[in-house]
């Protein structure tokens, strides 16, 4: 039987400490120069461009207007009108290398991944120190926060003031690499040491110049030409990016999944139609399914009205950082994520070959803990999580077909999947039972079936207190739906989870016909 995942006291102060070093950020420049860029990769790299770039604008250029005023002197609405603009172009070209970044980065192999923004963003930056104000330039450049920065400042006086952007950046992006790929120890061996290797190198270099007597303290023809350098370099970037664009598999190669497609409205099957390169799923009685960057869609205004709509807004919200919200979760409170997961996936019975269905697939996060050599299924309803979801499977190099939709009308023909089963989210569905009897209805006969979810007493400690909108006047408390379960199920089970917090709800589909439905059994462990 799988147990609860522990507390690791180590993990928890590790946790801590980051934290504490980020908080310090907002309040020492020099310590703030690294978090804040840290941040800003991280906070970018979460959202839909468009989004991303509004929202760090405002991040930027509010805080920017409350604090540099004193800075640049107003005696006026003319210089008022000044003010404002000149800090609107400094923000501008403040943000604009992050976009640059997440526009650019995810499209390059590798460490290559790290580059556009140290590249643009040193660009900008020298750019930025020749077009504003010289009250402004001391506001809003980092040579003045990196002053205590011995090594840093010092190596300014041999590449130009433009190094030091540049390593801030490039550090700040390699941290969020190294994040996105979990830490994994191949990952920081490459990301540490290949920035390691370089900032020392420079750091011998700047060593060797100036004990030959060869510096030119904050010459700013060095920066110049070091940034024309960088956005050289950039330009050749793009031009891979542009040329490494990744090739969504088309769906006229998955016969296979197609054929286990149903209108969830009428049951009639689909077949796919390619016209003009682009592929929809089309019924017998004229019904069209599109498929939009490579997912089919079989949602209509109803199933986004109640609680569904209203908690698909917060998954449509949250989506982008949904994952990195449960990680420093669980680290700060000491929890193994591997074992997390694991507390409950390992419940499943899965087999080499098997077809498995996750639905309220969110990120996708769960697939990683299922053996590779299965045909993995999700479904959700909210774009923005199967768009995360995407991403992560590209990261981890796994294959899933996707669907957005709403669990409680599944679009497969009846017993598709060997393994169903579903992590978040139904506490809050418009009709548990209707999503309950559709999992049974798309899974084989004799199939266990998984359901996990959190307790009323997690709903209250957490989302409520964090998330009090969506999750206060609630009509009914949080419970496990194992009273919404059919009688003929076999094998029920419910078992709580981590001091409470979590249930576990499994059940088996009778391998056939006309058996007898057994007692209801259900077991409550601590």
């Amino acid at each position: 039987m799988p147990t609860n995942p522990s507390s690791r006291s180590g993990l928890q102060i590790l946790a801590w400490s980051v934290l504490s070093l980020f908080v310090l950020g907002f309040f020492y420049p020099i310590i703030g120069a690294w978090t804040g860029a840290i941040l800003g990769v991280w906070f970018v790299g979460t959202q839909r461009p468009l989004r991303g770039f509004l929202w760090m604008l405002a991040f930027d250029l509010v805080p920017g207007l409350a604090f540099n005023w004193r800075s640049f002197p107003l005696s006026g609405p003319p210089p008022a009108l000044e003010y404002l603009g000149w800090m609107t172009v400094a923000s501008l070209l403040g943000v604009l290398p992050f976009v640059f970044h997440r526009l650019i980065g995810p499209r390059l192999p590798g460490l290559l991944s790290t580059l556009p923004l140290p590249l643009c963003g040193t660009a900008f930056h020298v750019y930025g120190l020749s077009l504003l104000p010289l009250q402004m330039r001391a506001a809003r450049g980092l040579l003045m926060d990196q002053q205590a920065n011995k090594p840093l400042y010092q190596l300014s006086a041999v590449f130009g003031i433009g190094i030091i952007p540049f390593f801030i950046l490039w550090f700040a992006a390699v941290v969020v690499w190294m994040w996105n790929h979990e830490f994994r120890r191949g990952k920081i061996a490459v990301g540490a040491s290949v920035f390691g290797a370089i900032f020392v190198c420079a750091l011998g270099y700047g060593l060797f110049r100036q004990l030959s007597g060869g510096l030119a303290l904050q010459n700013f023809s060095l920066a110049v030409r070091f940034s024309w350098a960088c956005l050289g370099v950039a330009c050749v970037l793009i031009a891979v990016a542009l040329f490494n664009r990744t090739a969504r598999r088309p769906w006229a190669t998955r016969p296979q999944a197609v054929a286990l497609l149903q209108s969830p409205f009428t049951g009639n099957p689909l077949q796919l139609v390619t016209e003009d390169g682009r592929e929809t799923l089309v019924s017998s009685s004229g019904e069209e399914f599109p498929i939009r960057n490579g997912i089919p869609t079989f949602l209509k205004p109803e199933d986004l009205t109640g609680d569904n709509g209203k908690y698909n807004h917060l998954y449509e919200t949250i989506g982008g950082f949904y994952d990195d919200i449960q990680r420093v979760f669980l680290a700060l409170k000491g929890f193994d994520r591997d074992a997390y997961f694991r507390s409950y996936m390992s419940r499943l019975e899965v087999k080499p070959g098997d077809t498995v269905l996750e639905t309220s697939v969110g990120t996708g996060l769960n697939f990683k803990y299922l053996p590779r050599n299965v045909k993995l299924a999700g479904l959700d309803l909210s774009p923005e999580m199967l768009a995360n979801c995407q991403a992560n499977l590209r990261r981890w190099q796994m294959d899933a077909d996707l669907y957005l939709g709403n669990a409680e009308s599944l679009p497969f023909t009846d017993s598709s999947f060997d393994v169903v089963f579903h992590v978040g989210g139904i506490n809050f569905f418009n009709d548990r039972a209707k999503a309950i009897r559709e999992m049974i209805r798309v899974a084989r006969p004799g199939s266990l079936l998984l359901i996990a979810d959190e307790t009323e007493k997690h709903v209250k400690d957490v989302y409520e207190k964090g998330l009090g909108g969506y999750y206060k006047g609630r009509k009914q408390p949080v419970s496990a739906p194992v009273d919404l379960v059919p009688p003929e199920m076999e094998e029920i089970h419910l078992e709580q989870m981590r001091e409470g917090e979590w249930y576990t709800l499994t059940f088996r589909k009778p391998a056939a016909a006309g058996i007898h439905a057994p007692e209801l059994a259900s077991t409550m462990e601590a």
